[in-house]
């Protein structure tokens, strides 16, 4: 099976200090149906929980009793149970199923029970974190590894940007950092507000574009969106001034040479089919179900 990428139109950017968010445009709407995961796990049909009582940093068990598919996205925040996790990867879970899912902790210091389940936690990871992330996790599937990441570099990221923001926490959580820096998150998400059918987004710190976003449908991206650039509000944060800032052209050279990298399929974790690339710094993965790609990202350094 080969992937194929949908053609992709980039919109006027909306700024916020060093952060340029630019609104992707995607032709054709997918027929995939499911819910996120913070819609599925509010209504108990779907849960998160450690894979035993003992439990395993690097994977959690997620049970769907939902005749839905529910779609799990790299970088997204579970908190909860024995310590909070980010995914290291996209997943979709096949209804009427349960997964074991690929973990990072981003909670040093914590290994005890605070729920039995997990919840969202309504937020995304930070550019630089995300970037260790999928790197570590490329590197894995090459050497046949699975989706592991490096578990040690996680916790370094998350560490300086507790430094960074001079966050005290007592048991290393990312969420602290979050927390800490809330008001000013929420300035920035008031400002970079979802486009009238944008599919993806593509972000920006300074000149470098770090992350872009596809996704099957401007219904995901909308409900998204928010919590998408979460983090990278994180980054911004941490930078004086404006200084320059990235162009359209910038981006669209990143898209075109997603389109025109060499991908291989790699085991999907849960339903679908997952895809692989790499070129350059940037590292990129798509997920697809029944050759329809649901979720597409790239990460660059």
């Amino acid at each position: 099976m080969t992937l194929s990428l949908p053609k992709i139109r980039v919109g006027t950017p909306l700024r916020f200090r060093s952060l340029s968010v630019f609104p992707l445009f995607s032709e054709g709407a997918s027929g995939v149906d499911y819910l996120l995961s913070d819609e599925a796990l509010p209504t108990n049909l779907v849960t998160v929980e450690e894979v035993s009582e003992r439990g395993s940093v690097p994977e959690l068990l997620v049970r769907n009793e939902s005749d839905s598919k529910v779609l799990f996205l790299e970088g997204e925040e579970l908190v909860g149970a024995k310590q909070n996790r980010i995914l290291n990867t996209s997943v979709l879970v096949a209804a009427k199923s349960s997964v074991r899912i690929p973990v990072s902790c981003v909670e040093q210091g914590r290994w005890r029970f605070s729920s039995r389940t997990f919840t969202s936690s309504g937020r995304h990871s930070p550019a630089k974190l995300r970037h260790a992330l999928k790197a570590s996790v490329s590197k894995s599937l090459k050497e046949k590894a699975g989706y592991h990441s490096n578990q040690i570099e996680v916790w370094s990221q998350v560490r300086q940007y507790e430094e960074a923001h001079h966050v005290a926490t007592p048991t290393g959580a990312m969420s602290d950092t979050f927390e800490a820096l809330k008001e000013k998150i929420a300035e920035g998400q008031a400002l970079l507000k979802y486009v009238d059918g944008a599919t993806g987004i593509a972000v920006a710190l300074g000149p470098n574009v770090v992350c872009i976003e596809l996704f099957d449908k401007p219904q995901t991206c909308e409900k998204v969106w928010e919590r998408a650039i979460s983090g990278f509000l994180i980054d911004t944060l941490g930078v004086d001034g404006e200084g320059s800032v990235a162009s359209q052209a910038s981006v669209e050279s990143t898209i075109n040479a997603t389109q025109t990298a060499s991908w291989s399929q790699v085991n999907a974790v849960g339903d679908g089919e997952e895809f692989r690339a790499e070129f350059g710094t940037d590292h990129a993965s798509a997920l697809c179900f029944d050759n329809q790609l649901v979720h597409g990202s790239v990460v660059g350094a």
